[in-house]
């Protein structure tokens, strides 16, 4: 069996001889939109032509389920595989960084010849070997951490608008608002490479918090009697809404429209109460509401319009689809997902029944159980003891699980395998390290939305570490930055044997630890500020090899 290394050395040999008919790709996921939040599943206030468009000259699947927050769907979405085996447990807290031995789908089209490009929320580590960059895409411009105006953004902070992203690795200031930049970037390397196949994953951070979109969308929301945080919504998917009827304009206007695979989805349920067709929960939760989203598929050279298909599909069967319709072979891993080209095709295939699983719980690993769900075409077990008839009870208000013991036991064992095996891909769930040193990125700046432990938090009594792993000994130069000190007090850093520490005056807002030498090998960066006696947790550490 190739190993990765091989097998995507291998498939870009055999670039040479794609065939010119391989489709261009493009796949658009928004962030916290509700499968109610489109006006074709029924919304009362909201109209999204651009958006329902491509539902009507493609596909759509009627079932299709997702993680219920933003990470786990996103290492999901772009291996083909259960969050939890590619290191993905959470969003927060170093519980969101993808393992780099993972295989993306954008490392298996660029060994195929394709162009790979990326505008938006990555969300899987903001650090090499993690990033975009290092996972298979060619051009990159992402924000940092789970989007903007988050601990992860990098000093002072950012906005909606005008943000400092990070292109190919390197912070760039950008003007306009944040879902515009991520189209016109996005134009602009579909124009750049339309003469050749490419993969475009446009992943916008609307409409999730913080509600910042211009008042010129939101006015009309307002209009119809709605709360300030549903219009601000509203107003945020109706731009989205324009970015993409734009695009497909472009791609009319350069006819490559005709085959262009463009899959349009979003990572989970709304976070917050408001129309979600009927269904129960929000995001976070694994009701229905929580893990139903819509998943448009076009693609007219192949797929009819006006295609429903209501057979169930994931997140996890995007990967394999892509590739069969590119005629691109899979890598040799562990493939939870099936193709869904057959579906797609509109004939009626075989389609065996399966059981779809999906979880998520705050913590650094997951527990039996807990906040999960197993859902087959007609039967749903949730936190493995409340059953539900799909068919017969699509809002989940009839818990049947005392008149069908035999589907809750089935269906509880089937959970216990998967936990089984997923817990076991990869040793445990400890995270993958950040790189310290490694030329591909130096300096490195750390972030609160990667540090671990049991104080660590976004708040301001919270206190950390980072997993790291420092690939070259030598001379380091660390920065902490943190908010205003009221009174003076000292830094201090341990990583393995080595510790330091340096004096800061009151209203400091910095310390800068100089000359520290560092051994290589894994270890656990440590920063605390000790001011009258309290410790204290910094915002960031930046990190700079100097010999």
């Amino acid at each position: 069996m190739l190993n990765r290394r091989q097998f995507l050395a291998a498939a870009s040999a055999a670039a040479s001889a794609a065939p010119s008919s391989r489709p261009n790709v493009i796949l658009i996921m928004s962030d916290d939109q509700g499968y109610g939040d489109l006006s074709l599943h029924g919304n009362p206030n909201l109209q999204t032509p651009g958006l329902d468009a491509i539902a009507k000259a493609g596909a759509q699947f009627t079932q299709f389920q997702v993680c219920p927050v933003c990470s786990p769907t996103r290492s999901s979405l772009l291996t083909g595989r259960y969050n939890y085996r590619t290191g993905v447990v959470d969003t927060y807290l170093g519980r969101s960084l993808m393992d780099p031995k993972e295989t993306t789908i954008a490392e298996v089209l660029r060994g195929a010849g394709y162009r790979t490009g990326i505008f938006g929320k990555w969300h899987l580590g903001d650090n090499y070997p993690m990033r975009a960059i290092d996972q298979g895409f060619d051009d990159s411009l992402v924000a940092n951490g789970g989007g903007l105006a988050q601990p992860g953004d990098p000093p002072p902070g950012n906005s909606y608008t005008d943000p400092v992203l990070r292109r190919n690795g390197k912070y760039e200031k950008t003007k306009g608002y944040c879902t515009d930049i991520f189209f016109r970037e996005a134009a602009r390397f579909v124009e750049a490479n339309q003469t050749k196949p490419f993969f475009l994953y446009i992943p916008t951070n609307a409409p999730h918090t913080p509600l910042q979109i211009d008042e010129s969308y939101v006015k009309s929301f307002r209009g119809q009697g709605l709360d300030d945080t549903t219009a601000k919504v509203y107003g945020m998917v109706r731009n989205l809404d324009e970015n993409v009827a734009q695009l497909q304009s472009l791609l009319t206007r350069l006819n490559l429209r005709e085959n262009t695979l463009f899959i349009f989805l979003t990572d989970n349920g709304p976070q917050q109460k408001r129309y979600n067709a009927g269904m129960r929960g929000l995001k976070g939760t694994v009701y229905q509401g929580g893990i139903r989203v819509p998943c448009f598929v076009q693609w007219p050279a192949k797929v009819k319009p006006g295609l429903m298909i209501d057979r169930i599909a994931a997140h996890i069967d995007l990967f394999p689809t892509i590739l069969a319709a590119c005629g691109v072979k899979a890598p040799k891993v562990a493939l939870d997902g099936r193709s869904l080209l057959p579906l797609l095709s509109g004939a009626t295939p075989a389609w065996p029944d399966r059981t779809l699983h999906t979880q998520w719980h705050r913590g650094d690993e997951p527990q039996l159980f807990r906040d999960h769900a197993a859902r087959t075409q007609r039967w749903k077990l949730v936190k493995g003891k409340e059953l539900y008839n799909l068919d017969a009870d699509p809002a989940e208000a009839n818990d049947i699980a005392a008149k069908q013991p035999e589907v809750v036991a089935r269906l509880r064992r089937e959970t216990e395998e998967w936990f089984r095996s997923v817990s076991a891909s990869r040793g445990g769930y400890a995270p993958p390290r950040i790189a310290i040193g490694a030329p591909q990125e130096n300096p490195v700046l750390l972030t609160r939305q990667d540090w671990r432990g049991p104080r660590a938090s976004w708040d301001a009594e919270g206190i950390g570490y980072w997993e790291v792993d420092v690939r070259r000994a030598g001379t380091y130069d660390m920065e902490l930055k943190f908010v205003a000190a009221a009174a003076a007090g000292q830094a201090v850093v341990k990583l393995g044997a080595t510790e330091k520490t340096v004096s800061f005056p009151a209203g400091a807002s910095s310390a800068m630890l100089t000359g520290v030498k560092l051994r290589p090998g894994p270890g656990r960066l440590e920063p605390v500020l000790r001011i009258d006696g309290k410790d204290r947790g910094v915002q960031y550490v930046e990190i700079k090899k100097l010999t």
